[in-house]
C-alpha cells in the first residue's frame, strides 16, 4: 500500500465509520468517511488511487442504487459493500454489477483489508492503463494524416509498393512517411508498431 491513496467510506452509522477509520489508520491507510452518498459527492474525490467501502442500506439513496449510478457520474472506484442486512441474492447481484466484495457485518478485519488492498491495486492499474492510452493517443495525434494512412496499411501487412498504389503516392513518399511513423510512435520494429496500434484501438 502506498501513501498516495485513499479509501472512501460511506455508512450512515457513526460507530461503523469510526471503527473503520481506526482500523484503516492502524495500518497506515488514509480514510475519508461520509454518512451519505450526497456528502461524498459534495466533497469530491482526490486524484489518487483509491476504493470505496459502501454500506448497502442507508437513509435516502441506498448503496446499491448509488453503485449502479456511479458510471454515469464518472466514478470508477472499485466498490466493497458492507451490510448488516445482506443476503446471498443481494451479494450475487452486487458482484454481477461490478462490486469486488460483499461483506456481511460483523466481518473479519483482515478480509476487509485484503479487499481494500485488492481494490486499490485495481484502481492503480486502471489509472496506469488510462495514462498509457492518453500518451498513445498523443503520439498518434502527432502523425500527419498521410502518416496515419501509411501506418494503418503498414500494420495490415502491405508492402511499400502496395501502400504507394493504395494511396496513389510514390514509393519514396511511403518510405519517408513510414520512417516518420516509426520515429514518432517510438516503435523500433514492425511488431512494436502493431502492438501500439492494437492498444490504441483498445483505448479508443
Amino acid at each position: 500500500m502506498t501513501d498516495d491513496c485513499v479509501v472512501y467510506v460511506i455508512d450512515d452509522d457513526s460507530s461503523v465509520r469510526a471503527a473503520l477509520e481506526d482500523l484503516l489508520a492502524s495500518v497506515g491507510i488514509r480514510v475519508l468517511a461520509f454518512d451519505t452518498t450526497t456528502a461524498f459527492l459534495t466533497h469530491g474525490m482526490e486524484d489518487v488511487p483509491g476504493c470505496l467501502v459502501l454500506d448497502v442500506r442507508m437513509p435516502g439513496q441506498s448503496g446499491i442504487d448509488f453503485h449502479r449510478s456511479m458510471a454515469g457520474l464518472g466514478i470508477n472506484l472499485p466498490v466493497i459493500f458492507i451490510t448488516g442486512h445482506g443476503d446471498i441474492p443481494m451479494g450475487v447481484d452486487a458482484i454481477k454489477h461490478g462490486a469486488i466484495e460483499f461483506l456481511t457485518k460483523p466481518f473479519n478485519d483482515q478480509t476487509l483489508l485484503d479487499a481494500i488492498q485488492n481494490g486499490i491495486s485495481m484502481d492503480q492499474e486502471r489509472r496506469r492503463t488510462k495514462a498509457e492510452g492518453l500518451a498513445l493517443h498523443t503520439l498518434w495525434s502527432s502523425l500527419s494524416a498521410g502518416e496515419q494512412d501509411v501506418a494503418r496499411l503498414v500494420v495490415r501487412g502491405l508492402l511499400n509498393k502496395q501502400i504507394a498504389a493504395e494511396l496513389n503516392v510514390s514509393e519514396i513518399t511511403v518510405k519517408i512517411r513510414r520512417a516518420q511513423v516509426m520515429r514518432k510512435m517510438d516503435a523500433q520494429t514492425l511488431p512494436d508498431l502493431v502492438r501500439l496500434t492494437e492498444k490504441l484501438a483498445l483505448s479508443s
